[in-house]
Parts: structure tokens; C-alpha cells; sequence
């Protein structure tokens, strides 16, 4: 299983392999959905007293929420996911 961590601001990263979506929180249905995994205890605040940004919501039903753009998280999940292609590339020229 890989795992590869993912920074969500502020110290805090997460198993990349493990998110299932990356939203904003802006929108009501996404306003229920964090209420619910609160009550529900699956939420997991990692905004350091910030304001919520982007909600992540993992394979294990957590509902994690960042002080970090949605559009960053998902730039830095990206570029991750490339960086470690390149990589096993290059071992395998060798």
C-alpha cells in the first residue's frame, strides 16, 4: 500500500492514496455533510482555528477540514502522484 503524505497545511498531512474528494465548503448540502460527520464523530479539524477552506473526505468516511485552497490541495495531490511516476520511471532505465 502506498503511502505517500499530503500536507494540508499548517504541519498536518494525510495518506494521499486515502482521499476519496476534495471540496469547497462553501455550498449547503457540504455545510450538512461536515454537521453530520460531527455528530457522527468522523470529523477531524486540521484548520489550526483558521477558517475552513476545503473539506477532504477519505475512504474510511472521516471528513477531514483544511485552512488550504481546495485548488492547491488537489495541485499538491497532483504533483505528488507525478513526482513518484518520474521517479520509478527513472529506476527503471537504469
Amino acid at each position: 500500500m502506498d503511502r505517500t503524505l499530503l500536507n494540508i497545511g499548517f504541519g498536518n498531512t494525510i495518506v494521499a492514496s486515502r482521499i476519496v474528494a476534495i471540496v469547497t465548503p462553501g455550498s449547503a448540502p457540504m455545510k450538512r455533510f461536515k454537521e453530520d460527520a460531527k455528530e457522527g464523530k468522523r470529523l477531524i479539524d486540521a484548520t489550526q482555528g483558521r477558517r475552513t477552506r476545503s473539506i477532504i473526505i477519505t475512504d474510511s468516511n472521516h471528513v477531514i477540514l483544511s485552512a488550504v485552497q481546495a485548488e492547491t490541495i488537489s495541485q499538491r495531490l497532483v504533483t505528488g502522484f507525478e513526482f513518484k511516476e518520474n521517479k520509478k520511471k527513472a529506476q527503471e532505465t537504469r
